[in-house]
């Protein structure tokens, strides 16, 4: 995730970071602005299309489709920053039930190698669950107090032999009925957060709205130049270009964020939340 301050207008401005739509678009705007001006050369020295009034009437389409278009990516936008601010609540949740079931934890008369195992297995339930929504397998750095079979799901793994831990200690005497409910209720709820973070990136926005809109600003965009070159002339050749770079963008930007747990610039800090998550229960426990 990209740090900044939204205050600096000219870094937003003049900087091209390479998260910047521009660097993914630039070909393909290279490509229209060719194209444009092929357009404007075969109209206005060739064909000589500037007097038939029907061909300058394109514009008309333009103008109607233009709100539509508008409306699809806003609708587009939204839903995916939906997706990434409900992802960034639920990691959030993840450092609050972290927190909360250390400073129980803590509380009890534990033994030194029962707190070892919690102050192991809480951070390593954050990090198989960064690694498992990257569709990855995170091992941990000691399978000696957790065992892992990489052909499961790791995150159950993990949440499976705290709650076995926290029964052990139960029928050992270590803790009192109460506090193995109040505990497991803390226990349940990683695996909540993780069957939600789940839904968002197992359920992408479906693909025939996604293509139905890259095919719309696709033909939106190579169709300007026919109408607009009696009106603004070789203009075209950089104005069509930056009509395709902010209509695109939208749509690129929309994609990176929908799945908010990957890798991407814009994607959340799921790496340096694992690794507060490990610093602030060994903190606790230690």
């Amino acid at each position: 995730m990209i740090n900044y301050n939204p205050k600096e207008w000219l870094s937003f401005i003049f900087k091209f970071h390479k998260a910047d739509t521009f660097h993914k678009l630039w070909k393909l705007m290279l490509s229209v602005s060719v194209f444009s001006g092929i357009i404007a050369y075969l109209e206005l020295n060739h064909i000589k299309l500037a007097e038939t009034t029907y061909i300058k009437n394109v514009g008309m389409m333009h103008n109607l489709l233009g709100f539509v278009i508008s409306m699809l990516l806003v609708f587009r936008t939204n839903t995916s920053y939906d997706r990434w601010w409900e992802g960034r609540r639920l990691l959030g949740g993840l450092v609050n039930v972290s927190r909360n079931f250390a400073i129980r934890l803590n509380a009890l008369n534990l033994n030194a190698d029962d707190k070892a195992f919690f102050k192991y297995a809480i951070p390593k339930y954050a990090f198989a669950l960064k690694e498992h929504l990257r569709e990855k397998q995170y091992f941990g750095k000691d399978n000696i107090l957790i065992e892992i079979d990489g052909g499961k799901h790791i995150p159950n793994q993990v949440a499976v032999s705290i709650t076995n831990k926290l029964f052990y200690l139960s029928r050992e005497g270590k803790i009192t009925g109460e506090q193995l409910i109040t505990l497991s209720t803390d226990s349940t709820q990683f695996t909540d957060i993780c069957g939600a973070c789940e839904r968002i990136k197992n359920t992408p926005i479906p693909y025939s709205y996604s293509a139905f809109i890259k095919k719309f600003i696709f033909v939106y965009v190579i169709t300007l130049p026919f109408g607009w070159v009696f009106s603004l002339g070789y203009f075209v050749v950089a104005i069509v270009p930056f009509i395709l770079y902010v209509l695109a963008s939208l749509e690129l930007i929309a994609e990176e964020i929908e799945n908010p747990f990957g890798t991407d610039a814009n994607d959340l800090p799921v790496d340096e939340i694992a690794n507060n998550i490990e610093k602030h229960v060994g903190e606790i426990l230690s």
